[in-house]
């Protein structure tokens, strides 16, 4: 087969399959719109902040919402101007390693935050080590690193330590 008789087959070829997408196309545009279309309802917004809002301090409240919407694990509540916190942060910054453990036991997404306030210095090490500009990063409400090491206690004495070493703020 001489190059012109192939070039033309292999365009001849990839205008069929082009012309092929472009009739599948609104058939798999229509697809898409029914699957979001299957998504379940959005949470209630007080909903999440409630549970955003217990999982500052009140363990009952977050174990039973948990247990009744279990959806709720890692929602997210915007307190105003893109400041958007989970229950877990909440924990976080305030130092309740009780409720941090609870909701990681169900799953929750751990972040370097909550990590420094539960005295895990091998996630922060380890994550400062892959991103060092993390330490002056801010958590919901502006909060720092060192915010949740002090917060974390003796248990977080090492964290501590270690920030303050590498100039975290």
């Amino acid at each position: 087969m001489n190059p012109i008789t192939s070039r033309r087959i292999i365009l001849k070829s990839g205008l069929a399959i082009a012309s092929g997408l472009l009739i599948a196309g609104p058939a798999s545009a229509h697809k898409l719109n029914v699957n979001q279309q299957d998504k379940p309802a959005p949470l209630a917004p007080d909903l999440v902040k409630d549970f955003v809002s217990a999982g500052h301090g009140n363990l009952v409240k977050t174990t039973e919402m948990l247990e009744q919407h279990p959806t709720l694990l890692n929602a997210v509540w915007d307190w105003g101007n893109g400041d958007f916190e989970s229950a877990i942060e909440g924990a976080g910054h305030m130092g309740n390693k009780e409720i941090a453990e609870f909701l990681l036991s169900k799953g929750a997404r751990i972040n370097i935050f909550c990590a420094a306030m539960l005295g895990k210095l091998d996630i922060v090490q380890s994550t400062l080590t892959a991103f060092p500009n993390l330490k002056t990063s801010k958590e919901p409400h502006g909060l720092m690193l060192l915010h949740h090491a002090k917060k974390g206690g003796d248990q977080a004495k090492p964290v501590l330590d270690y920030l303050t070493s590498i100039g975290a703020t």
